[in-house]
């Protein structure tokens, strides 16, 4: 087939829903994702820092954290995977051999590039495009698996996630046991062995980065390179680009986002994500998700909270980490809810509001690193660190009410995103009409 003639999805072949869940993911990412523009990275994850544990700012960490923590950049993957495996279909009955893979290959290679840019050019350090544009190319070898084989998949994705969240703090828990205990010889008496000096070296160090004190300069530190010139914060963010991208997507993420994509293909498949399932089905997935799923992120925040954060006091309990599980059912059990309102039919409002922005999610998403970066970094406004933990959801709905406005008004006018178009043009290696009237 003449690679001209392929033309990507048009409006009347889209699954009006997948974008509404789309819209709805992709403003939930941001309620996790505020913190990372607009705090300090260890004030991030200790509240106990600047005196947040109590009051509205208390709140604004815990509950995001116990109900919303991880479970919308799951829905995220769970609807990228979805949307690979419908990409790769509908490829797959226009052409056939490797015209096919060489059009979904180079969607990815895109991907990566634009993740790069989100990464490296607007300075955002959690960008997850990089990560999804690899892994998206490994589904491509998992589009006609069953759903079964697909969930055992993702099953064998989630024990090695839970092995990993768990191997450096276990190896710090002997660690700091061990270097306890050789703290208490009398070094006067007893010399100790090279062996012992280097647990015991390493045993202070996982001290000393827990102390507040040292937390509190790291803060000062990251406060004055963001607030500095474009040069500063290109060193600190995009060093911490560099180990989401490296280590973190080797050791960690490999395995978290490939188990959600999984999820999705699966149900999509199952008819779960175009919601074709029971509503027996979605209500089971919500009441069993978020029951069970916001009892294990309360036993997980539990021992943080009364360790005022410590990691070195965390650690030398030997408390197992449950983050990955908790996450997975509190996913499935918001998904579950958000399907249960569109089957009922009683928020169809709701989902129409949503499918503009979930049609624009990749448009939307890189928006949020440019609003944001402008907003909190110093080579825009400067507000990083300035605000309350509570005040920066004020700036959430300001970016939600502005970019659920554009999204209507754009799509009035042009068939895509932005954003959408310029990847289809290099998806399929031609331009494309954009306005709506363009179109035949």
């Amino acid at each position: 087939m003449n690679p001209n003639l392929i033309t990507p999805t048009s409006l009347r072949d889209r699954i009006t829903l997948l974008d509404a869940l789309r819209g709805i993911a992709v403003f939930g990412i941001l309620v996790m994702n505020i913190p990372g523009f607009s705090l300090p990275y260890a004030q991030i994850f200790d509240p106990s820092l600047k005196g947040e544990m109590r009051g509205a700012n208390f709140y604004a960490y815990y509950i995001p954290e116990l109900i919303f923590e991880g479970s919308q950049r799951a829905l995220f993957s769970m609807l990228f995977g979805a949307g690979v495996l419908l990409f790769a279909t509908r490829l797959g009955k226009k052409m056939d051999g490797l015209l096919a893979a060489e059009i979904f290959m180079r969607r990815q290679l895109w991907l990566l590039v634009f993740g790069l840019f989100n990464a490296y050019i607007l300075l955002w350090f959690w960008d997850v495009l990089f990560h999804y544009a690899i892994l998206g190319a490994a589904l491509f070898a998992f589009r006609s698996c069953s759903p079964k084989v697909l969930i055992a998949a993702a099953i064998v994705c989630m024990f090695f996630s839970m092995v990993r969240e768990n191997l450096q703090p276990f190896r710090d828990h002997q660690t700091v046991v061990k270097g306890l205990a050789i703290e208490k010889r009398d070094t006067t008496k007893v010399k100790l062995t090279p062996e012992q000096r280097d647990v015991l070296s390493d045993m202070q160090a996982i001290r000393s980065r827990s102390e507040s004190k040292a937390k509190l300069q790291r803060v000062e530190e990251n406060i004055e390179s963001v607030r500095g010139s474009y040069g500063d914060l290109y060193f600190t963010h995009s060093s911490r680009s560099y180990e989401n991208e490296t280590g973190g997507l080797f050791y960690f993420f490999v395995w978290d986002g490939l188990l959600f994509m999984l999820l999705g293909m699966a149900f999509f498949k199952m008819g779960i994500l175009t919601g074709e399932a029971s509503l027996r089905t979605y209500i089971i997935l919500c009441v069993v998700g978020l029951s069970i799923g916001i009892t294990l992120s309360y036993w997980r925040l539990h021992p943080m909270i009364q360790h005022s954060f410590n990691y070195f006091d965390m650690v030398k309990e030997g408390y197992p980490l449950f983050y990955q599980l908790s996450r997975v059912v509190r996913a499935l059990g918001i998904l579950g809810l958000i399907m249960v309102l569109y089957k009922t039919s009683v928020c169809a409002w709701f989902f129409k509001l949503f499918q503009p922005v979930g049609r624009m999610a990749f448009t939307n998403y890189l928006l949020q690193s440019l609003i944001c970066g402008f907003i909190f970094y110093g080579v825009g406004l400067g507000y990083f660190g300035k605000l309350q933990r509570y005040e920066i959801f004020y700036v959430v709905l300001g970016v939600w009410i502005f970019e659920l406005i554009l999204s209507h008004a754009w799509l009035r006018v042009f068939q895509y995103g932005p954003m959408e178009w310029v990847w289809r043009c290099l998806t399929y290696w031609r331009f494309h009409p954009f306005r709506k009237r363009e179109i035949n």
